[in-house]
């Protein structure tokens, strides 16, 4: 067991100056880039698509509800207080309806059963398209 501490503390005791300026600024990038790519936008609109056309873009200002005929039945999308979510669908699974309410930007829930997608959009949007 010491043999094993004091090879461990070698390892430290092999590590130069460089080493550690290297190691802080890997650090550093990796805060700066995630605190610039990661988004905490707030949604204005969703985006609707049903297979690979858009169905509709909705405002989050408003309180409704949109049903919607997909390959495999009818999917029932929610939208109140900026947030949207699936609040029904025929899927087996209902991964689409246990994803909850989305609010940033960027953020996506996808039925594959039944072809039809949501993506939030902001000011900015994140990425140039949503495939699935």
């Amino acid at each position: 067991m010491s043999n094993l501490l004091n090879r461990s503390g070698a390892i430290y005791r092999q590590l130069r100056a460089g080493d550690w300026l290297i190691i802080i600024f890997s650090l550093a990038i990796t805060l700066l880039l995630f605190q610039t790519l990661w988004t905490n936008e707030h949604a204005s609109k969703v985006q609707v698509r049903l297979g690979d056309t858009v169905y509709g873009t909705y405002s989050l200002n408003q309180n409704r509800d949109i049903v919607i005929e997909g390959g495999i039945g009818t999917s029932v999308i929610s939208i109140a207080q900026g947030k949207v979510r699936f609040s029904k669908s025929p899927c087996h699974n209902q991964y689409c309806v246990h994803q909850g309410w989305l609010v940033r930007a960027g953020q996506a829930a996808i039925c594959l059963p039944n072809q039809i997608s949501l993506e939030l959009i902001g000011e900015n949007k994140p990425y140039d398209s949503l495939n699935y």
